[in-house]
């Protein structure tokens, strides 16, 4: 597996766990149990993904901006997990606050898989993509 392969699949998860969470209401136990998988998942998936896969970008000259990008993008998303985890599930701020996490994090992912790996496709050769791909999946296994 790639490290591409590796980001995709993680996406997936996140994608399915925000579709759940959006469709719960109020603040029951499903809505938190959906919102803590989707923290988890987002935090150490961002993490891990700025280790593997951004950090190696960071260092090429061809690759930096979007790097940066995806960076912040990250920083954004974890702002409005802070919002969300300061708001009671019940107010319809949670729910509007909630939609924009779903919003950023979309575009994130579909940026992602629509340019930025192509973009670092070009920069990283068959060995390196297999190697931050085992190592991004050992740190998303602990």
């Amino acid at each position: 597996m790639d490290i591409f392969s590796a980001l995709r699949s993680d996406h997936e998860k996140q994608r399915l766990l925000i579709q759940a969470l959006v469709s719960t209401t109020g603040d029951s136990s499903s809505r938190r149990d959906f919102f803590e998988d989707l923290k988890s998942q987002l935090t150490q998936h961002s993490a891990a993904e700025e280790r593997y896969f951004y950090a190696p970008l960071m260092k090429l000259d061809a690759t930096i901006e979007i790097s940066r990008h995806g960076i912040a993008e990250h920083h954004e998303i974890d702002e409005l997990l802070e919002k969300l985890e300061e708001t009671d599930m019940s107010s319809p701020v949670w729910l509007k606050t909630m939609k924009d996490l779903e919003h950023k994090v979309l575009h994130h992912l579909k940026e992602e898989e629509k340019s930025f790996f192509q973009q670092a496709g070009k920069y990283l050769d068959a060995t390196q993509k297999q190697e931050l791909a085992s190592q991004y999946q050992a740190e998303m296994a602990n």
